[in-house]
């Protein structure tokens, strides 16, 4: 028997995430828990809502929430941008990497549009 999962099952992982978004940090090393994503390895944040993510079909296969750009995020710290972070109060939510890029505190950044992807069962 070939393996399937039916869309709505992908769907509530990413529309628990789009749900309880309230905010997105870049930061200069993979986050574990909340608290480094919005203390100890953060750069720089901006404030997210349910409208910055759309879930619908995924790019190859199974399902995707596609992030909404965010231009001109303050700077608040100096270091090496290499992951971005998506946290509520109190509570990591998903950690992906970016493209490694030294920001420097007092200027901007910008967050182009991603995807967070859930697969088809393979």
């Amino acid at each position: 028997m070939a393996k399937w999962q039916n869309d709505a099952m992908l769907d509530a992982a990413l529309n628990y995430i789009k749900n309880n978004a309230g905010t997105m940090t870049v930061c200069n090393a993979a986050a574990t828990t909340n608290a480094q994503a919005i203390t100890t390895y953060y750069l720089a944040g901006t404030v997210v809502a349910s409208g910055d993510f759309t879930v619908g079909d995924g790019d190859s296969s199974g399902r995707k929430a596609a992030v909404t750009a965010k231009a001109g995020i303050a700077i608040t710290n100096t270091g090496t941008a290499s992951h971005v972070c998506v946290c509520n109060a109190g509570t990591l939510l998903y950690v992906t990497t970016c493209t490694a890029q030294p920001l420097t505190s007092g200027g901007t950044v910008d967050i182009p549009t991603w995807d967070i992807e859930i697969a088809d069962a393979a």
